[in-house]
């Protein structure tokens, strides 16, 4: 029997994060390093863990991780928003629930571009009248 296996790349900013679900009993491995050591802030870790908390599936799924790109807030949202999209693929149900608790949105803020004539995005040289 072959081992059944979901896949699911999730966005936040400029990460990327490429997720791999299979069943199993909660082992998570991100960039070849345990989840704990990765991710030192306990606010990421909950950020990661709540579309599992939300569907009821802690513990029963293994996850292999990659992630690149941004910081680390923007690695545990790409990470928080692979891992729901992974249960999406797995059962279609918990769909609803994932996209009420907005986890499924893809949060597409990213760095607007410095313009010409100008020191940054928004900021203006001083003006001076006289």
């Amino acid at each position: 029997m072959a081992l059944k296996q979901f896949y699911a790349t999730g966005k936040r900013k400029t990460a990327v994060a490429r997720v791999w679900m299979r069943e199993g009993s909660g082992e998570f491995i991100v960039n070849k390093r345990n989840f704990e050591d990765y991710f030192q802030q306990d606010t990421a870790k909950q950020l990661i863990t709540r579309p599992l908390d939300i569907t009821g599936t802690r513990g029963k799924f293994n996850f292999l991780v990659n992630v690149r790109g941004g910081g680390v807030t923007g690695q545990a949202g790409a990470v928080k928003h692979g891992i729901a999209k992974a249960l999406v693929e797995y059962d279609e149900s918990l769909k609803q629930s994932l996209k009420r608790a907005g986890m499924l949105t893809r949060d597409a803020r990213i760095k607007e571009r410095k313009k010409y004539g100008q020191p940054g995005a928004r900021k203006r040289y001083q003006y001076s009248k006289r």
